[in-house]
């Protein structure tokens, strides 16, 4: 699982012109699945995600979670993630997981980040997303999970 953070003040998802998720101060998660990923990959994000401390403090340190904040997560499933450049000049997505497979353990990112009382929204799964947002710092952190664990 490959997922990309923004710290943001605010998000948007457009599908053909509608708006079908949004969310104020907190994050966007773009999120790929890979073929071995499974539940354990999900919570390990899941925990990292909501723990990471990359809101500003009083003091304008990064000391606070989105928890902290109040914030909520925008998740947006993203398998161009996984694209493999390595050769050639058009990626490859052989990396990614197959659309049924992803889609389960998007829904399950969104389920346990709902499961912590943290407000999420969600893009459209296998549809042309339009996505807006307004970093914030900008600060945009990579994480990947293998193995039940944050690499």
């Amino acid at each position: 699982m490959r997922a990309v953070i923004q710290r943001v003040a605010r998000a948007s998802v457009n599908v053909d012109g509608q708006v079908v998720g949004e969310i104020g101060p907190g994050l966007l998660l773009l999120l790929g699945v890979g073929h071995d990923d499974g539940a354990a990959e999900a919570r390990a994000l899941v925990d990292k995600l909501l723990g990471l401390r990359i809101f500003p403090d009083d003091q304008r340190k990064m000391n606070r979670s989105v928890m902290d904040i109040g914030g909520s997560v925008l998740v947006v499933s993203q398998f161009t993630l996984l694209a493999d450049v390595r050769k050639g000049r058009r990626p490859s997505f052989t990396g990614a997981a197959a659309p049924e497979q992803a889609a389960v353990l998007v829904d399950e990112v969104v389920a346990l980040i709902a499961a912590e009382n943290v407000g999420v929204a969600t893009g459209s799964f296998g549809a042309m997303m339009d996505v807006e947002l307004l970093n914030a710092g900008p600060v945009t952190i990579v994480i990947d999970v293998a193995d039940g664990r944050v690499q």
